[in-house]
Order: C-alpha cells, then sequence, then structure tokens
C-alpha cells in the first residue's frame, strides 16, 4: 500500500471561530494548534500545509487555572528576557499570552511560521474577516471557575 501524500490541490485552508470567553488558556492553545496544523483533516500530512485559519475572539476573557496571575512569562528579545506577569499581560495585551502558548504547540521547523501567521487573535467579539464566512468551533470545556 502507497502512502498518500496530499498534493497542493488537495490543500484547502478553512476558517475557523473560537470563542474564548472562560475557556482555560492550555485547552484553547490545544485547540487552535491542532487546526492551525491541519490535524482535523483526513488529508493531513506532517510535512505539507494543509493547515486552517483560527480566529479567536473575546482574548482578554480567557481563563486561567491555578496561580498563573502570580507567575511571570519570559519572552526573550534582541535585547535581553523581557518578563511580564501574566496579570499584567491579561490587562494589556491578552494577545500576546494566547500566541506564546500556541506557539509553544506548534513544531520547531518551517512549518510553523507559515502555521502561526494563520492566528488572528481579537479582543472583542468583532471581527473584520466575516468575509471568509468562519465556521464556529466549539471547545466544549470552560472554566470551572466561571460558574
Amino acid at each position: 500500500m502507497k502512502t498518500f501524500t496530499p498534493k497542493p490541490a488537495d490543500l484547502t485552508h478553512d476558517w475557523y471561530v473560537i470563542d474564548a470567553t472562560d475557556v482555560v488558556l492550555g485547552r484553547l492553545a490545544t485547540q487552535a494548534a491542532t487546526l492551525l496544523r491541519g490535524k482535523n483533516k483526513p488529508t493531513y500530512a506532517p510535512h505539507a500545509d494543509s493547515g486552517n485559519h483560527v480566529i479567536i475572539l473575546n482574548a482578554d476573557k480567557i481563563a486561567l487555572t491555578g496561580n498563573k496571575l502570580g507567575k511571570e512569562l519570559y519572552m526573550h528579545s534582541v535585547v535581553g528576557a523581557r518578563r511580564d506577569s501574566y496579570a499584567q499581560l491579561l490587562k494589556t495585551n491578552p494577545e500576546r499570552i494566547i500566541k506564546s502558548a500556541i506557539k509553544g504547540m506548534l513544531p520547531k521547523n518551517r512549518l510553523a511560521k507559515v502555521q502561526l501567521d494563520r492566528l488572528h487573535i481579537v479582543r472583542g467579539a468583532e471581527h473584520p474577516y466575516a468575509g471568509m464566512k468562519p465556521q464556529v468551533f466549539e471547545i466544549a470545556q470552560v472554566s470551572q471557575q466561571a460558574k
């Protein structure tokens, strides 16, 4: 039996919308990384770019478990290590928290940048990608703290 290798004509890039309200950061990141890689498609191949576009709404309303609000997120820059707390970032730049979590779940290769470029994170409930007709992707497990 021959191994299936998708041709460029077989690769499609669908659009998905995820509402991040009261969704735990780790669960959101794993689902988004799976969609970005295209692992939900029957034509998935690890070396082919079969990923989807993912729009994450309400980025400022994600749920953080444990003691993450007191911990710091480290980002390396050209000058040196930059440290910001999760509590501060949740107020000023929640997109960075989500993007960092998803980036850590993508493979460390050339495809990762292409796949991460298909990630669109929005703070509010409105997004400018309505013309692409994105499908709604539901994450069943929401935060226990939200109840």
